[in-house]
């Protein structure tokens, strides 16, 4: 039998204009609304990941963080 899809947890969120824009067209691309595909991302994490790169662009990301917070 399939999981019930219910979505219990709220939060608040802030993301880079760049990231809420790959979000949305995401979304639409697989039918679903913003927390849908959230929580399809996260539930499926290990396998909708690139593990050859995902630590080499974590950490990109991490050095450039201060520098795009001004």
């Amino acid at each position: 039998m399939p999981k019930r899809l219910r979505l219990t947890r709220r939060f608040p969120v802030a993301m880079t204009e760049d990231g809420y824009r790959r979000l949305k067209r995401f979304a639409a691309e697989s039918q679903l609304d913003e927390g849908e595909a959230l929580s399809f991302l996260f539930e499926n994490f290990n396998s909708v990941i690139n593990e050859d790169t995902f630590g080499q662009r974590l950490r990109m990301f991490q050095n450039e963080l201060e520098a795009r917070k001004r």
